[in-house]
């Protein structure tokens, strides 16, 4: 990073409209998954851990931003969706399909959600799909408020640790940031990744048993 760019980011960070861009592009990355939502609230935080900006508020513009985010997707999926599923369900395939993401999000959607919010382009595929199924807006509320904080507040964490490791160096203390927030979501693909190959051999030994 150059000192020009150093000195336009670190005047970015001191400008008093940080936290509400905080809150914009969290709220962006809900539904556009291209949104450096993580990025940002680590680069934020790295700041926070030399006084410069304010902790609670990276947490609380982050998780407003998220939750936003999350419930415009969620429209998304309710109208689109919604509007096809007389069509969908006039096709056999189509139709167990939607009945099967109904039935699964319907038992375990809480759960799909936390689960989600940490893997991007994935979670904006599940608040699609819960809208478009139809799943209780104020159950979907209730559980995106926990994911948004838990999700908020882990990435801030990062951005913390990283600019306490480095102290006056906030260029070390954002690249550290970044690196260990990149480590982090590919230690979780990795993980989804195997979890999805064992899982066909897992029912078929449950189908041999039964």
């Amino acid at each position: 990073m150059t000192n020009a760019a150093l000195g336009l980011f670190e005047q970015a960070v001191a400008s008093p409209w940080v936290y509400l861009a905080l809150f914009a592009l969290a709220a962006l990355d809900g539904f556009v998954p291209v949104v450096p939502g993580e990025a940002s609230l680590v680069a934020a935080s790295v700041f926070a851990a030399s006084g410069e900006l304010d902790l609670p508020l990276i947490v609380l513009a982050g998780t407003a931003g998220a939750f936003a985010g999350d419930h415009v997707a969620y429209l998304v999926g309710r109208g689109s969706i919604g509007r096809l599923r007389t069509r969908i369900r006039r096709r056999p395939r189509s139709r167990a399909a939607f009945d099967w993401a109904s039935a699964t999000l319907a038992e375990r959607g809480g759960l799909a959600l936390l689960a989600s919010r940490w893997v991007p382009g994935v979670r904006t595929a599940t608040t699609i799909t819960m809208g478009g199924v139809g799943y209780p807006l104020r159950s979907f509320s209730l559980f995106d408020v926990a994911a948004a904080a838990l999700w908020a507040i882990s990435w801030s964490l990062v951005g913390y640790l990283g600019g306490s490791a480095f102290g006056t160096d906030p260029v070390g203390g954002v690249l550290f940031g970044l690196a260990l927030a990149a480590a982090l979501t590919l230690l979780g693909g990795t993980i989804r990744h195997f979890r999805r190959r064992t899982r066909p051999t897992e029912r078929a030994e449950l189908s041999e048993r039964v």
